[in-house]
């Protein structure tokens, strides 16, 4: 696969600007005189959704068209909600949040990890994929390196990126050998140039940037730990927390192919998901919001 960078950076229009700053003018799923959100994207028969760039969940091909795992999701969802079109605004991902509550899209469809920390400023639909993790290496793994326990009392670096759960993973962890990167194509640069002896993010994404890039290889992927804990990760489309009929909808529509796994994989399958990916019918994202890692991994054992 080609080597793949994105080199455009999110804007905000006049018109969005305009519509944060007047308020409730039907941007939520209140009484605003437009009514609500999903009554307008209807209307309009388009939705504009917040993309990070991440292969390969959302991101441009090389024809700059808006692909990935989380918008062929939302492309089958919106459709089946009326709304034919789905655009794309490239976000950095801390930024992703803010611009939601901002009012400069209407969701963000980036694969986003569900946490506690995330669901008090924003709404999450159901799980929609699961994450484990994996490390990009050199070829060949010259330090060895497995799994974010690696780190502990080494001085091999570890690239993360800026807000993502492998972050939040580290920190927890006390590793102190860490530098941040802005996006996955950076933290690929990282280790490429030897800035960083390795990168932690979702295996998904890791085998897709070994594939792309030259002289890197994955580990095997690994659900990462912190303090004996197995951390249970699924992302999962974000709204604005005042769209409810909006996430009702989307999540009705969500539940139908994630309980079907045909359907599942023939939506999501060419971008490298399989069954492995698909949550598990016990898992909710009450669950992930509030913390729950017990019960997140008691639903993924009663699910075989």
């Amino acid at each position: 696969m080609a080597n793949f960078r994105m080199t455009a950076l999110a804007t905000v229009s006049a018109a969005s600007l305009l519509l944060a700053a007047c308020g409730d003018s039907g941007n939520g799923d209140g009484d605003g005189e437009a009514g609500s959100t999903l009554e307008r994207l209807r209307e309009e028969g388009s939705i504009t959704v917040a993309f990070a760039g991440e292969i390969p969940y959302s991101y441009e091909d090389e024809n700059g068209e808006l692909t990935g795992a989380t918008i062929a999701l939302d492309r089958e969802i919106y459709a089946a909600l009326g709304i034919e079109e789905v655009n794309g605004q490239l976000v950095e991902w801390d930024a992703l949040i803010p611009g939601l509550n901002r009012g400069s899209y209407d969701s963000v469809s980036a694969g986003m990890s569900i946490l506690p920390d995330r669901c008090e400023r924003a709404a999450f639909s159901h799980p929609s994929l699961m994450y484990t993790t994996a490390l990009l290496v050199p070829e060949g793994n010259p330090m060895g390196l497995t799994d974010m326990s690696s780190f502990e009392g080494s001085d091999a670096v570890l690239a993360v990126q800026s807000g993502a759960i492998e972050q939040g993973y580290a920190d927890e962890m006390g590793l102190e050998n860490t530098m941040t990167v802005n996006s996955s194509t950076d933290g690929m640069d990282a280790v490429t140039s030897g800035r960083a002896d390795a990168f932690a993010l979702t295996a998904i994404t890791m085998n897709a940037l070994a594939d792309q890039g030259e002289g890197l290889e994955a580990t095997d992927a690994f659900v990462a730990e912190v303090n004996g804990v197995a951390q249970v990760s699924a992302g999962a489309t974000v709204f604005r927390p005042d769209d409810t009929e909006l996430l009702e909808a989307y999540n009705e529509e969500l539940a139908k192919i994630v309980s079907d796994p045909e359907r599942f994989e023939s939506i999501v399958g060419e971008f490298g998901f399989t069954e492995a990916e698909r949550p598990p019918e016990g898992l909710t994202t009450e669950m992930l919001c509030e913390g729950d890692l017990e019960a997140a991994n008691e639903a993924l054992q009663s699910d075989g």
